[in-house]
């Protein structure tokens, strides 16, 4: 590997050296007899060497140019008054290896400081920032294990699993501070667009470890019924819960209960369409509670409109924990959030309910399903209610056949407040929870959720941020925010008045 002294007497030669022995090895025979492809797998090892060649060749020329900086001084206060050259670290980059030559600042006792280092914004750790960022774009998409091959073939460069998960934590750490400090948007949508705010959760496996206090506690009595695998039912100790949480623009799309649930096929084919959706924003973890998620999800929402001058809708599953927060936040920030109850959960306690009173595959039951649901629709949901207690009632059914029916209509009665369809469907607001449906898929399902897979805390909390960061399309400003705080936090703060010394 050449160094500094190489730099001084020749520059770039050794880069030079490399790209003609290239050439050469083109203008031969043994190239003339190889296919395409062979000459595109050659040459790609090839440019993967001549690039390592060519940074490193870059970095030995910067350390010949480093000048000496009188007055540094640490972030203490002491100063460092010996300098001494040729101080030399590793750094794994996407092209291979390099050493970094710099001047190291010292005094006996405290550690060096290297303004080098600050200029170049090197790593704590051995591996790049391009590495990491690649780290952080192929956890997200499968497994660490897929993760290490998907960067072995875009680098050639072998990079462990341990490492690939450490670095794509490290990739996720300004999540929270990057979305708390961004400016409002510019292309803000018209007042009349409505602002829909959504939330739900989804079980994580974790190693024990990483479970909450309480179903550490519940997990460690259980007694698995096979040696070798959980049963059903026994995950449930295993899991801990990741909030999600959404916020979107919804054009108002005006419709009726008939262009819900048609039921004839004039009516499909003159069905208005919903609620256009854009702008979808979404924030996960699995370290927060729920409180904490819903504050983040006001928090961008307020940043959408922090005059409060365009409607708030918050759409939910119906779970009581989640309505009280979204309630405490919107009194807190004194904004008025209507709360509509996800119309599918009331077709799924419907559909409970039917069966109770219709054997099944009854065709009758879909008919049954229908009628009240259109009168929930309506707006008639405690008279559903009644009716469907009556129903069971007259049939005569034990508690127990008749539990789904009675399960229902306790939800109807008790969410009565939140199911004002006519109003939502008058005012073209969506009444479905799908969009946070569909990115707790995304986010966790489709990763998290792979077989046999059990997470630690901070690599699942990684994960999720990072595949919100993809989802919301902000890799390239999230990263370029990223590598300024990684400068603050590696470098400036090790110098007085928050100034690192630049070489020239």
């Amino acid at each position: 590997m050449s160094g500094p002294a190489d730099a001084a007497a020749g520059g770039f030669s050794p880069s030079r050296d490399r790209f003609d022995t290239v050439v050469a090895w083109l203008e031969g025979q043994d190239a003339a007899g190889l296919c395409h492809g062979e000459l595109e797998a050659r040459l790609e090892a090839d440019a993967r060497q001549l690039f390592r060649q060519l940074m490193q060749d870059h970095l030995d020329l910067r350390a010949v140019r480093e000048p000496r900086i009188e007055g540094v001084v640490d972030a203490t206060g002491v100063a460092r008054a010996n300098a001494e050259a040729g101080h030399r670290r590793g750094l794994a980059t996407v092209f291979g290896e390099v050493a970094v030559a710099r001047i190291a600042y010292r005094r006996r006792g405290q550690a060096n400081l290297h303004p080098a280092d600050a200029a170049l914004n090197l790593p704590e750790e051995k591996h790049s920032h391009g590495l990491r960022r690649l780290a952080a774009i192929e956890a997200t998409r499968g497994s660490f294990d897929d993760a290490v091959e998907a960067i072995g073939r875009a680098t050639g460069q072998r990079v462990g699993k341990r490492q690939v998960e450490n670095l794509a934590e490290r990739a996720a750490v300004d999540f929270d501070a990057f979305y708390a400090t961004r400016a409002q948007p510019e292309d803000q949508p018209s007042d009349s667009h409505v602002l829909v705010l959504s939330c739900d959760g989804k079980g994580v496996t974790m190693r024990p470890d990483a479970l909450r206090a309480a179903t550490a506690a519940a997990a460690a009595k259980a007694t698995p019924k096979l040696a070798t695998r959980l049963s059903k039912g026994e995950k449930r100790n295993r899991k801990r819960m990741a909030e999600v949480g959404t916020v979107y623009d919804a054009t108002p799309a005006p419709r009726t209960a008939a262009d819900i649930m048609p039921t004839t096929d004039e009516q499909r084919q003159k069905a208005a369409a919903g609620p256009v959706t854009a702008n979808k924003w979404l924030t996960a973890s699995v370290v927060d509670a729920a409180a904490t998620v819903v504050g983040q999800v006001f928090d961008e929402a307020q940043r959408r409109d922090p005059d409060h001058a365009r409607t708030w809708v918050a759409l939910v599953d119906g779970n009581n924990h989640q309505i009280d927060r979204i309630r405490v936040e919107a009194n807190a920030r004194k904004v008025s959030v209507t709360i509509v109850i996800d119309f599918i959960h009331v077709l799924e306690y419907l559909w409970k309910a039917a069966w109770c009173l219709h054997t099944e595959a009854d065709p009758a039951a879909e008919a049954w399903v229908r009628q009240h649901a259109l009168a929930v629709l309506a707006g008639r949901a405690t008279r559903v209610a009644g009716a469907i207690r009556r129903a069971a009632t007259t049939a005569g059914l034990n508690p127990t056949r008749r539990a789904g029916a009675d399960t229902c209509a306790d939800y109807l009665t008790r969410k009565a407040q939140y199911l004002d369809y006519p109003a939502a469907l008058k005012q073209g607001w969506p009444i479905a929870t799908g969009v946070i449906e569909g990115a707790c898929r995304h986010l966790v399902k489709d990763r998290l959720d792979l077989t046999g897979a059990r997470w630690g805390l901070d690599g699942a909390e990684a994960v999720l941020k990072l595949r919100a960061i993809r989802s919301n399309g902000d890799l390239d400003q999230y990263w370029t925010y990223h590598l300024t705080q990684e400068q603050q936090r590696v470098h400036q703060s090790r110098y007085a008045g928050n100034i690192v010394p630049q070489p020239t």
